[in-house]
């Protein structure tokens, strides 16, 4: 396991707060849609599905992640290349964070 030393930290949120957040929309209601860990950030932050589309997401970073959703799903830890996905059934917003690095924040919006 790798450890970040303070000024890496710093600089990724840093980064978190400056950069723009990225959204993405799904047209195709049978592609399963992608999210990449990178960074220490969500990528898109924002994502945008119709009900019964499936989320992935990857793990592109060299420390572990993980995707919570408050009640809703868990990923395990993944580690490099790591992937986690869920189907989501009913419309609504999920917010859902790094339960290890839980400035790491995204949400899915189902339509």
């Amino acid at each position: 396991m790798h450890l970040i030393n303070r000024r890496d930290f710093g600089i990724a949120v840093v980064a978190a707060i400056l950069l723009p957040v990225g959204t993405a929309r799904a047209e195709d209601s049978t592609d399963p849609l992608a999210v990449h860990i990178d960074n220490f950030v969500f990528e898109p932050a924002q994502l945008t599905v119709k009900a019964g589309q499936t989320v992935t997401w990857t793990n592109r970073d060299d420390i572990p992640h993980t995707v919570v959703c408050a009640g809703k799903f868990r990923s395990k830890t993944m580690d490099t290349d790591g992937t986690f996905s869920f189907t989501f059934t009913a419309p609504g917003e999920y917010k859902y964070f790094c339960s290890l690095h839980p400035h790491m924040t995204g949400l899915v919006k189902v339509e």
